[in-house]
């Protein structure tokens, strides 16, 4: 028995007050589903949905990942400063290098001084001078970092004018102008990676849109029967709901679920080839591939969201597409129309 049949057998034959009372509150309930379960259309659409989920979490773990490694290396950076003593003839340097360590440490914030000796200075300029340098033929800047209290810093410009004063040579480098560029960066980052949430969640909304307003078009006989027995148009928005729900779980879980795989396998690659070329420049750009629990959270939360946006979309949809139904049945030259159809 088709479901049109199921429906005529079980509507009214007679039309009397009390029979069209209780007709108005009775709960229409289909022995069959409205909207089949698996159709071409909604395999198409579980793939978008699966493949604009990949890429909404796949952005929302690189935000994440971003975001880390830029406060890591803001953290680094405020941790320490440094602070640079040019050589100059008749210099003593290394009493000159003693000298502005104890200075610095004398200021309340400062934890630690070391004066980097001379292979840790030939260990830097290694890459671009090679080895083997005589540090005393070379005029090479000496350096002395003082580890900070980052909660309580010390006060940097006092602390340049007694430098200044003391070892004219010194210059102190509290690093703020490359943490004012990594939380710019991180800024930047963040606002672009969310730009590109919000474009998929907009292709996502219009996609099911589309796709509501196919299913609706092709199960359009099967709302003009309910409507004659009945039903109303949240049972109906309720029907296409469900259908929907089902579908956008399945693909936000594919996609969610795949991204999550890639950053826990690149995570493991990069644990697994340390000290390596390939490792070192993916770790210099990017940082640590792990983006924590805190980022399986938001794909989580991501997959949650994309499903429940793709069901309020249908729900939407289909209760405007039922108005719009109605509408065409409160003319009556249209609905003769729709009839004879």
């Amino acid at each position: 028995m088709t479901d049109h049949d199921h429906y005529e057998s079980h509507a009214p034959r007679t039309a009397s007050p009390q029979q069209a009372a209780r007709r108005t509150e009775m709960t229409v309930r289909p022995t069959g589903a409205i909207l089949p379960p698996s159709n071409i259309q909604g395999n198409a659409l579980m793939v978008v949905i699966a493949i604009m989920a990949f890429l909404a979490c796949l952005t929302l773990g690189a935000v994440s990942m971003v975001r880390a490694t830029a406060a890591g290396w803001q953290s680094q950076i405020s941790r320490e400063v440094t602070i640079q003593i040019k050589p100059e003839d008749g210099l003593d340097m290394d009493k000159a290098l003693a000298k502005a360590r104890d200075l610095a440490l004398t200021f309340v914030g400062t934890k630690d001084g070391q004066i980097m000796d001379d292979a840790a200075t030939a260990r830097l300029l290694e890459p671009w001078l090679g080895t083997g340098l005589d540090l005393h033929e070379l005029p090479v800047p000496r350096l002395v970092i003082v580890t900070i209290d980052e909660s309580n810093p010390p006060d940097f410009a006092a602390m340049r004018d007694m430098l200044k004063t003391e070892v004219p040579q010194a210059f102190l480098d509290d690093h703020r102008t490359w943490v004012d560029r990594l939380v710019q960066m991180a800024r930047t980052t963040v606002l672009i990676g969310s730009a590109i949430l919000l474009l998929v969640f907009t292709a996502m909304v219009l996609t099911v849109v589309f796709a509501t307003r196919g299913a609706l078009s092709g199960n359009r006989h099967i709302i003009e029967v309910l409507h004659f027995v009945g039903a109303e148009g949240s049972f109906v928005a309720r029907e296409f709901q469900k259908h929907f729900l089902k579908i956008s779980l399945k693909g936000a879980a594919a996609g969610g679920l795949l991204a999550a795989a890639l950053f826990a396998i690149a995570g493991y690659w990069q644990s697994r080839s340390l000290a390596t070329p390939e490792s070192d420049q993916a770790s210099a750009l990017f940082g640590t591939f792990s983006i924590g629990y805190m980022g399986y959270l938001g794909i989580f939360a991501t997959m949650i969201v994309i499903a429940l946006l793709t069901t309020l979309t249908a729900r939407l949809t289909v209760i405007r597409t039922i108005y719009e139904i109605d509408s065409i049945r409160s003319d009556p030259a249209r609905t003769d129309g729709l009839l004879s159809d």
